[in-house]
């Protein structure tokens, strides 16, 4: 797989000082990895259209699925569901089968389960085509299941095959012990302590703030960020604050979006600043920001801003459109780029601090140097952007992607 691979080469050539490079979960590194999950698209497993969807998809940028089954279906839907993922991966290992690329032509693939019980028994079910799948999605996740669920994780990777890719998990925080003040840090240190013993297996730590907000009766509206609602934001910070340490070393992925159609009046003053959509598509531009921030996606793009300036790389999403947005906010600007390699280059004691490239700031090779490494970690999977181009350029110009 590889970011933005939709573009033609002189598309490439023309946006990107330094083009993405190509991963898989076969022998990728989990650095690596961790940092490609990316825009994670959720598919219930019912849907009888999902391995079509991922194909086709897959031409428009797709590159994370997580197929579900735990709150996308009903509770009287679950045997039908496990029957409709296993007939959706026999597809799609003939289709891979198939290609000339092999391991390296589907988007990463992740199932959500509902408890560690179903997750043994897919895992035995599965059989060989667990080999597929990059990993499996934890919900509701605490220190009462949560050994049970790497545990299966961890029996399977010690009796797989030498060639066969790693199987990790993906926990996401999201019940009551965790929100609620009075029990949020024991449980977030205790789920702290449970994930280090399981850390190659660890793959992102998700964030489910949908869940979050049923606890107290909230949703917020397509105006605003999952950061205005207080009780929330106070428990993201708390989450960055224990997992999102360098030393710790976690990917943090951040809340769905859930909107991609406003029907309604706005109340609040877009933020999405007009040049940038002049500068890159001329006189067109105007009605392109018009449509982004009609259809809510301008919300989108200032929350994945305030997710990575907080730290939190990756998000769920919902709906097709939501890809190309949230994918090109990941790629890193050529100013962050020049900054973080003369940061690191910098660092072997004969400077403390120098003026940036860009001469509009100073750059501390102490305090900066983690910054710079995450920086430079993004660049690779996501790509680094010339000097003159911004993420505009790589949002679609017509109508979003439909499914």
């Amino acid at each position: 797989m590889r970011y933005f691979d939709y573009l033609t080469k002189e598309q490439e050539i023309a946006l990107f000082y330094n083009p993405p490079i190509s991963f898989n979960h076969n022998t990728t590194s989990k650095d690596l990895l961790a940092h490609a999950v990316g825009a994670a698209l959720y598919m219930p497993a019912t849907r009888a259209s999902v391995p079509e969807d991922i194909l086709k998809l897959k031409s428009a940028g797709l590159v994370t699925v997580i197929i579900d089954l735990e709150d996308a279906i009903g509770d009287n839907e679950v045997d039908h569901a496990e029957e409709s993922l296993i007939q959706h991966l026999i597809f799609l290992a003939a289709y891979e089968e198939n290609e000339p690329s092999g391991s390296d032509s589907l988007p990463l693939l992740f199932i959500r389960v509902r408890n560690p019980e179903q997750l043994r028994q897919l895992i035995f079910r599965l059989g060989s085509l667990v080999t597929m799948l990059t990993g499996f999605v934890f919900p509701k996740f605490s220190v009462d299941n949560g050994i049970q669920y790497f545990e299966a994780i961890a029996d399977y990777n010690r009796t797989r095959s030498y060639s066969d890719p790693v199987l990790y998990g993906m926990p996401i925080l999201e019940s009551a012990p965790i929100i609620y003040r009075e029990s949020r840090v024991d449980s977030l240190l205790s789920i702290r302590n449970l994930l280090g013993n399981y850390r190659d297996y660890v793959l992102n730590v998700r964030i489910g703030a949908t869940d979050f907000s049923s606890l107290f009766g909230l949703r917020r509206s397509p105006d605003i960020s999952i950061y205005d609602l207080t009780p929330i934001r106070d428990c993201i910070s708390d989450i960055i604050n224990i997992f999102g340490r360098v030393e710790e070393g976690y990917v943090i992925s951040g809340p769905v979006w859930e909107y991609f159609a406003n029907k309604g009046h706005r109340v609040l003053r877009p933020q999405l600043r007009q040049t940038p959509f002049e500068d890159t598509y001329g006189k067109n531009g105007r009605d392109m920001r018009n449509s982004y921030i009609s259809s809510s996606m301008d919300g989108l793009i200032r929350e994945v801003i305030l997710d990575k300036e907080n730290g939190i790389l990756g998000k769920t999403i919902i709906h097709p459109s939501h890809l190309r947005p949230v994918q090109a906010m990941y790629t890193v600007m050529h100013e962050e780029y020049v900054d973080a390699c003369s940061i690191v280059e910098s660092n072997d004691g004969s400077l403390g601090v120098f003026k940036s490239q860009y001469s509009n700031k100073m750059n501390e090779i102490k305090p900066h140097l983690n910054w710079a490494k995450r920086i430079l970690l993004r660049s690779q999977i996501y790509g680094v952007l010339h000097e003159q181009q911004h993420f505009v350029g790589l949002l679609p110009e017509n109508e979003f992607t439909h499914v």
